[in-house]
């Protein structure tokens, strides 16, 4: 397993060369997604709102409400500053999950030049309101000999704030990518022992698989059984790739042949399709939408296996927990950063533009 930066798509043939990321694509796209939707949201507004203009409105009195309370009614213009950090933090990571581009606040170089820009903004707050002396006698303070240290202070400031964010996404990242390849060895392990067994251990599996399944259904009035339910799941579709492979050698195993783009966005479709067909089956007891659900599971599983190259190739392991682990760093982990990086950034800005008042008492 290797875990790579970003890829250089192309290089642009000018100053040196300007490489093109994976980065680079994912922030381009993130400032096309918030133009567009800045110019959809605020157009046509009206006395009486619709829909769209009560939510966008709601959106904007409670970072308008964020933004007063942590830096001040005074500051309240830095709300469209702040508001454009924490949506262009939370998409970049969102963007992600797609699994096509890569999280651009998981590139340091990103959240380094936000974290740069931060601070520029401090330091001309600073001389703006105190003069460009006091700036530089604020390092003297409380004595001389703290100059050093309020230097170095300065300097760490955006290095902690990248930091911090970039560690975070990237560091979900890599553990999420351990996760996947470790179910992928033990997936690959388990499948070949299956596939090199007799018939005999299929059904033996098929049995229990069934048996599981049979005694996780609640009773009158009580709760599935869980710790049965995973488990027969997992024993049943062991069975039924060992059938499947069978029925699959039959063909001549002919796979298409895709690039890797290709295979990826064929394998979210098709997972996304099975999924599909799962809910449907669990979640209804109509008829229609039950052989809906079966046609769907069919297909998908069908795809996954053209994609996986056989019944065998399917990494049964890996359908769900690293699922479960992306939306935790890719979700949460998201929107806790973007939070926290646009908390410090409020607060590292107000502490430069005091209330009118105080400034005039220091002038």
């Amino acid at each position: 397993m290797t875990i790579n930066g970003p890829k250089i798509f192309f290089t642009i043939p000018i100053f040196g060369g300007i490489p093109v990321t994976q980065t680079l694509v994912t922030s381009l796209l993130v400032t096309v997604i918030l133009c567009v939707a800045a110019l959809l949201l605020g157009r046509n507004l009206s006395k009486r709102p619709g829909r769209r203009q009560v939510l966008t409105e709601k959106a904007v009195t409670v970072i308008t409400g964020m933004v007063k309370e942590a830096m001040g009614e005074h500051n309240a213009h830095w709300t469209p500053f702040i508001a454009t950090v924490f949506l262009s933090s939370l998409l970049g990571t969102l963007l992600g999950m797609t699994g096509i581009l890569r999280a651009s606040t998981a590139d340091i170089s990103t959240t380094m030049t936000w974290a740069v820009l931060v601070s520029f903004i401090c330091w001309y707050q600073a001389i703006k309101n105190n003069g460009f002396l006091a700036w530089l006698k604020g390092f003297t303070e409380p004595i001389a000999v703290m100059t050093p240290m309020n230097i170095v202070s300065e300097i760490a400031q955006p290095v902690s704030l990248a930091f911090r964010h970039f560690g975070n996404i990237a560091g979900g990242g890599v553990i999420t990518a351990l996760i996947y390849w470790a179910l992928s060895g033990a997936s690959a392990g388990l499948l070949k022992l299956i596939a090199s067994s007799s018939a005999a251990v299929s059904a033996v599996l098929l049995v229990l698989g069934v048996a599981l399944l049979l005694l996780s259904r609640p009773k009158a009035g009580g709760k599935r059984k869980k710790l049965l339910l995973l488990p027969g799941l997992l024993c049943t579709a062991l069975a039924g790739l060992r059938l499947a492979d069978w029925l699959w050698s039959l063909t001549g195993r002919a796979y298409p042949q895709m690039n890797g783009l290709a295979a990826g966005l064929c394998w979210f479709a098709a997972l996304a399709v099975l999924l599909w067909g799962v809910v449907l089956l669990i979640g209804h007891k109509n008829r229609l939408r039950t052989v809906l659900g079966i046609v769907l599971t069919a297909l998908g599983f069908l795809a996954i296996c053209l994609v996986s190259e056989g019944p065998m190739g399917v990494p049964v392991l890996t359908l769900g927990l690293p699922a479960v682990l992306s939306l935790y760093f890719d979700v949460f982990s998201g929107v806790i950063q973007a939070f926290v990086f646009s908390l410090l950034t409020m607060i590292y800005i107000s502490g430069n533009c005091p209330p009118p008042e105080k400034s005039d008492t220091k002038a």
